[in-house]
């Protein structure tokens, strides 16, 4: 029964130890009772104290040990709210570098966006890439348009530079905006039975198909003409109307040059591709841009370059236009 009650007594007496071990700001000196007087000695590598101490041997207040959140910096956060515009962290492009330019004339077969870069059936065979960037400058006619308005297959000009070993596009010029239901190309047949006429194209891969009707107009310059001047070889130009189904009928068909005839021309040469006889002349008479052909069996002015101001004197063959007779008026600056 003794050993019961002394178990007893020790264990409050440790309860008690530990009890005013855990608040000792209220508690006196003579009312704690220390292991060595409750005969109980204290375990090995188990801490004398359950509180932390800091480096100077203060005992840390629990209630002032959380960790308070960082407030922001209102000058910074008000900085940060600034909009910024990413086109101005981009640093500028260099100037071109002054290099002779070189037009090229073609259809365009591929626009790529991710390269930078534009590919360009040359006309008389052959294929060249040109590197774009936002200095390269897009023309309709004579309104200034965007890269964006680049379609494949449309027939373009481009002044071209050397850029280190790069050909870089400085300006791309395309044909002045079409009617709808547009078309121009030489004539391949014409079923007047069946009220057809077939065309060749440029700028189509196959040939195309125009159905003619009793309302249809025939024009060769400012007249009017009869159907019968629609022979095989000739260059026309035609205004359509879709049906939707696949059918185009002809409105009007302008007779633009005939086999055999001869055509003058006065202008400025935009292009010369010696190697196809091919000059590319703008007319200042009508402002169009020509495609004509030297005789091969001529030999080229030494002073005929881009920008030479010219009269040259053609007749239509092959469906093309042949030189038959070149004058320089004013040679290239």
């Amino acid at each position: 029964m003794t050993l019961r009650l002394i178990t007893i007594v020790v264990g409050s007496a440790l309860l008690t130890s530990l009890t005013y071990a855990q608040a000792p700001s209220r508690a006196t000196p003579s009312a704690m009772v220390s292991p060595a007087t409750s005969g109980i000695q204290p375990a090995p590598n188990q801490p004398d104290t359950l509180q932390p101490e800091n480096n100077t041997g203060v005992v840390a207040d629990p209630a002032k040990s959380e960790i308070e959140p960082i407030k922001p910096d209102t000058a910074k956060s008000d900085a940060a709210a600034i909009d910024v515009d990413p086109a101005s962290l981009l640093p500028d492009l260099p100037p071109l570098p002054h290099a002779p330019s070189i037009l090229v004339g073609g259809t365009l077969k591929r626009l790529d966006r991710v390269r930078d870069q534009v590919t360009v059936s040359v006309f008389g065979g052959g294929l060249m890439k040109a590197l774009i960037d936002p200095r390269t400058r897009v023309f309709r006619g004579t309104k200034e348009v965007t890269i964006a308005d680049l379609r494949q297959g449309e027939r373009v000009y481009l002044d071209t530079i050397l850029d280190g070993s790069n050909v870089f596009a400085r300006t791309i010029r395309l044909k002045a905006d079409a009617a709808v239901g547009e078309s121009q190309g030489v004539v391949l047949r014409y079923r007047p039975s069946r009220n057809a006429l077939t065309l060749r194209d440029g700028l189509s891969p196959v040939p195309i198909e125009v159905r003619l009707s009793p309302s249809t107009r025939f024009m060769q310059g400012d007249r009017s003409v009869s159907s019968g001047v629609l022979v095989p070889g000739s260059l026309v130009a035609v205004t359509f109307d879709s049906q939707g189904n696949g059918r185009d009928v002809a409105r009007e068909i302008s007779i633009l040059a005939q086999p055999g005839t001869r055509y003058t021309f006065s202008g400025e040469i935009l292009h010369i591709d010696l190697r196809n006889g091919l000059l590319v002349l703008n007319s200042s008479t009508d402002h169009k841009t020509y495609e004509i052909y030297l005789d091969p069996s001529t030999t080229p002015d030494e002073n005929l370059h881009p920008g030479s101001l010219v009269t040259a004197v053609t007749n239509f063959e092959d469906s093309r236009y042949v030189v038959r007779d070149l004058t320089i008026n004013s040679p290239a600056k």
